[in-house]
């Protein structure tokens, strides 16, 4: 049996994933569940799973989380702390790396480190990281299958040797396909006054607030293009955004004799997750079956980049290269979380990205300590100019 740890396991992702994986009890065996802080959650899991580990980051929590866990018959051991995420990442066979943000790097690196199988569905790790990344990657042979499900739906419709270059195997460019959002129409004028709530009302996906508010700006979609050049080894000029309203077809491949490749389903993200743990084979997932006849139509238009400047910044960054994406990634998490808070417009969000990128430096990282402090230098200087807006 597969052992699997779960890092985010009470997010969206992390949710879906255990539906997944309790569908196929003979195959697979949770080793341990991970998250931040989320007690409630993760104890229903753990009763649920009965994972040998449950780790927290936060150690109140953790300890709060263990005291819950006396008074039943459990025998989960309860851990605490980033040094503990990243252990069991390291020991087990397969990872679902589902943390949100940059607080996913870590943990997932460990996990890449120990060759396991990665499903990495925390983008900001090769947003953040990519060459280091992907460097460690070949390194310790560990097998990485996307989890978005863009980067998935790419997955399936490249060849297998798609890493040896794309030109090489006869692929001429990616459409990677986004929903456009809850204001895809709504007029320019009206969107300084957008509340968290509206932002977060996602039309066709169930997803965390930070996430949802990233598809609401497109700049999760620019996230994903910068994803999508270090996963499938291509340039940004090689990935057009669609935007897509139904979310029905996930992304496409355009190859040079005119043949377009798509891969279509329910928006629902049980079928990536299955594909991944079953790969190179197809497993149940749970998932209905997609009702072309019902669905009737799909539409598809050209994303508007006045509307949406967080996806041109994001472009900017990716052919910037260097640690340009982790400072947009950090300065964009700072901007989300002053936004869900009530203190910045959500027009003001791609003003906060663009200023800070245009006060830091660029450079090449050559450790992840390189990331790391790029990482921190920009959410200071995100918080800087908060405090100015």
């Amino acid at each position: 049996m597969e052992k699997v740890t779960v890092l985010g396991s009470t997010g969206s992702i992390g949710v879906s994933t255990l539906d997944v994986l309790n569908r196929h009890p003979e195959r697979f065996e949770i080793y341990a569940l991970a998250a931040n802080r989320s007690v409630d959650i993760i104890f229903d899991q753990i009763l649920a799973c009965s994972p040998r580990y449950a780790v927290l980051r936060d150690e109140q929590q953790a300890e709060v989380l263990a005291e819950r866990l006396r008074e039943t018959d459990s025998s989960t051991q309860v851990l605490a702390g980033e040094a503990e995420l990243c252990r069991v990442a390291a020991e087990a066979d397969t990872v679902m790396a589902a943390i949100v943000g940059a607080a996913g790097l870590l943990p997932t690196m460990a996990a890449v480190e120990a060759g396991a199988k990665v499903l990495l569905a925390n983008k900001e790790s090769l947003v953040m990281a990519g060459a280091l990344f992907m460097s460690a990657v070949e390194r310790s042979g560990a097998q990485l299958l996307p989890i978005d499900s863009e980067h998935n739906a790419i997955f399936q419709c490249l060849p297998e040797n798609h890493r040896q270059g794309l030109a090489a195997q006869g692929v001429k460019r990616i459409l990677l396909t986004g929903s456009g959002g809850p204001f895809r129409q709504t007029p320019l004028s009206e969107l300084v006054g957008v509340t968290p709530d509206q932002a977060c009302a996602h039309p066709n996906w169930s997803m965390g607030r930070k996430i949802s508010v990233d598809s609401a700006t497109m700049m999760n979609k620019g996230l994903e293009l910068i994803e999508a050049c270090w996963l499938f080894h291509c340039q940004p000029e090689q990935i057009e955004v669609v935007v897509h309203p139904q979310s029905v077809i996930h992304s496409m491949v355009e190859y040079v004799d005119g043949s377009v490749l798509a891969q279509m389903g329910q928006p629902d993200m049980r079928t990536p997750i299955a594909h991944a743990l079953s790969w190179p084979s197809r497993m149940v997932s749970g998932v209905a079956s997609l009702d072309l006849i019902l669905q009737a139509r799909l539409d598809f238009e050209a994303p508007d980049v006045e509307r949406f400047p967080c996806l041109r910044l994001a472009r900017e960054a990716a052919e910037a290269g260097g640690i340009a994406s982790a400072t947009l990634n950090a300065a964009n998490e700072i901007a989300v979380e002053a936004f869900l808070g009530g203190k910045l417009s959500f027009t003001d969000i791609p003003v906060v990205l663009e200023q800070v990128m245009a006060r830091l430096d660029n450079r090449e990282p050559l450790a992840l300590a390189d990331v790391q402090d790029a990482d921190a230098r920009a959410r200071v200087a995100a918080s800087a100019l908060l405090a100015k807006l």
